[in-house]
């Protein structure tokens, strides 16, 4: 199918009243603003059945059986390689996406996709320490987590990939190890923080930061820049040891029978507009160069959202890892938990 039959089908959809086709698409808590979906909808008249998650995980459960009903979802970037693996994935047709051109050039050829020939990047974020300006010295380095005067005011994420990250840059060690003995030396170093902890905590962590019940949190860099947004009492560090980075992409899934209206919805979030105003709405980092070239410079320029250049090089892209090192993490983080 051509551009130009593929526009002509998606004119006659929209005149189609009230049976109107239906894209089901599966994606992120708090990923959109609130016009976005009622806007497409109008403009190309379908309906759009729209849903959220809060894990990849949650959403892999839903798509794994190769009938689950969706037709976009948004994994994190290192969850795409085994996707296509399990043969989940539909190949894009770049001559749908004309608005791939928006991307921003460090995301136009990622090493999970080079050719973006299964995903597209959408929203990016990374993992930091957040923290009120009166901790002083104020936190810098993923050691300075282990301080025994933060106990009782410090968090970690309730997630073992990052936790265990933060462990292994604290020895020094790759963050995306598989190395069992360097797995347990980290293992051992969280072990060994738990008795400074308030608890595991992700999103739900913001309100005690800005309530002054926590201290010092390691947290997502989006959900750090909601809670500063909410009290100018606190900020937020990239560690010099390294973090990690995650970029999370729109996909396809192959089980989908709405291939062409899937990519319409798609290169519809690629525009510079919508992308821009989901960008302010929901406080994250676009992928997109053009949708940030319209951002308030308040926001272009924040250093939480979108870090200079010297501290963006720091960054580590997590690699999707091999199974026995995947169930190695989990039974370590198992083992964490329970001490």
């Amino acid at each position: 199918m051509n551009r130009r039959v593929f526009l002509a089908g998606l004119g006659v959809l929209a005149a189609c009243g009230p049976s109107r086709p239906r894209l089901n698409v599966y994606n992120w808590s708090n990923y959109i603003a609130p016009e976005t979906i009622p806007a497409f909808e109008a403009e190309f008249g379908v309906r759009v059945r729209y849903a959220t998650y809060e894990s990849n995980e949650e959403m892999l459960a839903k798509v794994l059986s190769g009938n689950s009903g969706w037709d976009v979802v948004f994994p994190t970037h290192n969850r795409i390689p085994p996707m296509r693996h399990y043969g989940l994935l539909a190949p894009l047709r770049h001559a749908w996406l004309p608005n791939l051109a928006n991307l921003d050039a460090r995301f136009r050829s990622p090493s999970w996709d080079p050719g973006l020939e299964w995903s597209v990047p959408y929203m990016w974020n990374a993992t930091g320490i957040a923290y009120s300006r009166g901790v002083s010295p104020a936190p810098a380095a993923w050691a300075n987590l282990w301080d025994p005067r933060l106990k009782g005011r410090l968090t970690m994420l309730d997630d073992p990939e990052d936790v265990l990250g933060a462990c292994l840059r604290k020895l020094a060690l790759p963050f995306s190890s598989t190395d069992p003995d360097e797995l347990r030396r980290a293992a051992r170093e969280a072990i060994r923080q738990k008795p400074l902890l308030r608890a595991y905590l992700n999103a739900e962590v913001r309100d005690q930061l800005v309530a002054g019940d926590v201290l010092v949190a390691q947290m997502w860099s989006t959900t750090a820049q909601q809670a500063i947004d909410a009290s100018p009492r606190l900020a937020f560090a990239y560690p010099a040891e390294g973090f990690p980075l995650y970029l999370d992409n729109a996909v396809i899934l192959r089980e989908s029978r709405r291939q062409a209206l899937a990519h319409r919805f798609i290169d519809y979030l690629l525009r510079p507009r919508v992308s821009a105003t989901i960008a302010e709405t929901t406080r994250t980092a676009t992928a997109n160069a053009a949708a940030q070239a319209l951002l308030p410079a308040s926001i272009r320029d924040n250093p939480t959202l979108y870090p200079p250049p010297e501290i963006f090089q720091r960054g580590i892209w997590p690699a999707a890892l091999p199974a026995a090192a995947q169930k190695l993490r989990d039974r370590l983080w198992t083992e964490i938990k329970a001490a």
